[in-house]
């Protein structure tokens, strides 16, 4: 249980509200033969570009596109495809993340309901595009339980960097003090401690408890455990 006075928390997505391979694994696949159906002889290069893996159809745990940006994806798959406008690729890439079945690491909406009823303000901080997000959350019907929600384009910039953080606490009214950034990433956790946040790290994403715990006040095995931690219940 935590001694802190938490009164936000403002969350990563992939791979902390949805579980990251469920949920992007086989869906990537399919993405990524789509994208070289003209050139084939380019599938396995570009997997290997971002880190994952064909044949069990999961992430690496250094992908780049476990933390990354649309953008920073964009950039590392466009020497493998023949495509030569990055702004269309990302397109395609966004348009695609709106589809993906999104698999819940835990039922979000009585989780959520339970700290919403606790009094908590929640936000969402992600490093996915702000359109998708939001359309990944409504798909489960959550989107209505955060007062802030910020994708690497929402004017905010992406994590590492700690700028959704201070735009959640500046919306909020509250102090950095007072919330916790809960993520499955290194990324997630070097955003929190660096806008003054306790860290909490989940470990439904791909990276090891070992890798996140340097960075992190606590490490749990999922959001599902934090309302014990907040102190919500025994």
């Amino acid at each position: 249980m935590t001694s802190l006075p938490i009164q936000g928390l403002i969350f990563d997505k992939d791979g902390t509200l949805f579980d990251f391979n469920a949920t992007w694994g086989a869906f990537t696949g399919v993405l990524l033969v789509q994208e070289t159906m003209a050139t084939p002889e380019a599938l396995d290069p570009l997997a290997q570009a971002l880190g994952y893996d064909l044949t069990t159809g999961l992430f690496r745990k250094d992908s780049l596109v476990i933390a990354g940006t649309v953008d920073e994806v964009v950039e590392a798959a466009m020497p493998f495809l023949a495509e030569t406008d990055p702004e269309a690729l990302a397109k395609r890439f966004k348009a695609a993340a709106i589809l993906a079945p999104q698999i819940e690491v835990t039922p979000l909406k009585p989780l959520f309901t339970q700290m919403r009823d606790a009094g908590l303000i929640l936000g969402i901080a992600t490093n996915d595009a702000e359109i998708p997000a939001r359309a990944n959350l409504g798909s489960v019907d959550v989107t209505s339980f955060f007062d802030f929600i910020a994708g690497f384009d929402s004017g905010f910039g992406g994590k590492p960097a700690p700028g959704q953080l201070h735009g959640f606490c500046e919306q909020t009214g509250l102090h950095p003090s007072v919330c916790a950034m809960v993520g499955d990433s290194t990324h997630d956790l070097h955003a929190g401690r660096a806008a003054g946040m306790a860290t909490v790290a989940v470990l439904t994403g791909v990276a090891e408890h070992d890798e996140l715990a340097l960075h992190a006040d606590v490490v749990l095995s999922s959001i599902a455990d934090l309302p014990v931690w907040l102190g919500l219940q025994s």
